[in-house]
């Protein structure tokens, strides 16, 4: 008996897509949940430091860090860490300190490192100028409303909370390349985030904000144990759990301003996440596929027509992946409480097609260039530096 390869294979992509279709039907499901009103503590508001590691000039910079001065929040400090004296960021800085005498903010300038992970060597050197008990971690390309700190600091009133993390939304600053890359954001990795949460516990941070309270933080070793992992946001609420903490993603969503200078640079930062999740987490990121579902339904579909001649099935299935595609913004818009854009539904399956290639050319290489320096990725996100970025 010949086995029918041609159409073993046909089934195997259609089933691929069909779990496509399912996934982003749970996304949309888990964003529409995650949109509702919801009930959250309240009034709980532990003096707090915010610490701003900073390298470099990030777009809208100055907004970004003065959102972060003029919180509703009673008692909080701001520490900022640099490792250059000559960063362009310094200027900034100290105009903000001097703009704001009565918040309680410092500047350090350290160019120790604890490891390979440069932005967790900075927090390192900024860690003993923190004085309160709860620490809010947050990228430098943030922007946040005043409500933020109460929003972000009021799980902590149950004991067992050790991290309090924050989805967040990308903000395009300008170009097609910082389009591109605010759309995965917002319509491929938050989702993904929403169904994990619904799915199973939360067992890691987000970079764009991780609060946590400070003696969990030492419990787990410090940013030592963060120091040679480039998922130092996945390792932190990793080891929380491990440690009997729960981490809880806040109701909260930060702004993320993007300005991605081309698209080269683009794909080298999404391929630099991809491959960081895929040494964190292979089985997962193998299976992740199923979040593209414009390019799983292409094949299937493209299979299908050529195998068996049903080419009306072939353009029901692309048909119903761009409908599913399109609900997906709709859904994810709906739920920031933005307004659909054009553009970024038109781009649509582009974004997925876009994404698509980025998870299998992950697969390819563990090496990444982050900020102008190559580093290969081991197992666990462990990085380690090479002597040239890969070409």
């Amino acid at each position: 008996m010949l086995i029918d390869f041609p159409h073993i294979i046909t089934t195997g992509f259609i089933l691929v897509n069909a779990a496509s279709v399912l996934y982003v039907l749970l996304a949309i499901k888990s964003v529409h949940a995650f949109s509702l009103p919801k009930t959250t503590a309240g009034g709980f508001q532990p003096a707090v430091t915010i610490m701003k590691p900073v390298c470099g000039i990030d777009a809208d910079l100055y907004e970004n860090l003065r959102s972060f001065c003029v919180q509703d929040y009673p008692g909080y400090q701001i520490v900022y860490g640099v490792r250059d004296r000559d960063d362009a960021a310094v200027t900034i800085i100290r105009r903000l300190i001097a703009e704001f005498p009565r918040l309680d903010m410092e500047l350090i300038i350290n160019e120790n490192s604890l490891g390979s992970n440069l932005k967790v060597g900075n927090l390192d050197n900024m860690y003993a100028a923190a004085k309160h008990r709860y620490l809010v971690i947050a990228d430098s390309d943030t922007r946040v409303e005043r409500h933020y700190l109460s929003a972000v600091m009021a799980p902590f009133e149950s004991p067992d909370v050790g991290v309090v993390t924050c989805l967040y939304r990308g903000t395009a600053a300008g170009g097609v390349a910082s389009l591109l890359a605010g759309m995965f954001i917002n319509e491929s990795f938050l989702p993904s985030v929403l169904v994990s949460a619904a799915i199973r516990e939360l067992r890691f941070a987000m970079g764009a904000t991780m609060a946590v309270r400070r003696e969990m933080l030492d419990k787990i070793g410090g940013f030592g144990r963060l120091a040679d992992n480039i998922a130092d946001d996945y390792l932190l609420g990793n080891l929380a759990g491990e440690h009997g903490y729960r981490v809880v993603l806040s109701g909260y969503v930060v702004e993320n301003i993007i300005f991605e200078k081309s698209f080269p640079a683009l794909l080298g930062h999404e391929l630099r996440w991809a491959r960081t999740i895929r040494s964190t987490e292979p089985v997962g990121h193998a299976f992740s596929v199923v979040m593209y579902i414009v390019p799983t339904a292409l094949i299937a579909a493209l299979t299908l027509g050529l195998v068996t001649g049903r080419w009306l099935s072939a353009a029901a299935i692309i048909g119903l992946a761009i409908g599913l595609r399109a609900l997906m913004h709709f859904a994810v818009h709906g739920m920031l409480g933005l307004k659909p854009r054009f553009w970024p539904l038109a781009l649509g399956p582009a974004r997925d097609i876009l994404s698509f290639a980025v998870w299998g050319a992950s697969f390819l290489s563990r090496r990444v260039d982050w900020r102008g320096t190559a580093f290969s990725i081991e197992k666990g996100g462990r990085m380690t530096m090479v002597e040239r970025p890969e070409s």
